[in-house]
């Protein structure tokens, strides 16, 4: 199934367009599925660095650095 979307354009672009003809709807087709791969990914990039932040162990070095300094000692 497909669906039809139409965009505005500038008038000098349409004339650019005409003078250079290639597979436009098929140039703006993979463009748009490779934009929202590409948003897709950023999203779940998003979602794996929120859980990473929330397993992270949230402890202060200073009291290793100071743990470890009185063994020294």
């Amino acid at each position: 199934m497909s669906t039809t979307i139409t965009i505005r354009i500038p008038k000098e672009l349409k004339d650019k367009m005409d003078k250079n003809p290639a597979q436009w709807s098929q140039e703006v087709r993979t463009f748009l599925e490779e934009r929202v791969k590409q948003v897709e990914m950023l999203k779940n990039l998003q979602k794996i660095e929120k859980r990473a932040d929330e397993r992270k162990t949230k402890i202060d070095s200073t009291i290793l650095i100071r743990k470890d300094r009185e063994r020294q000692t």
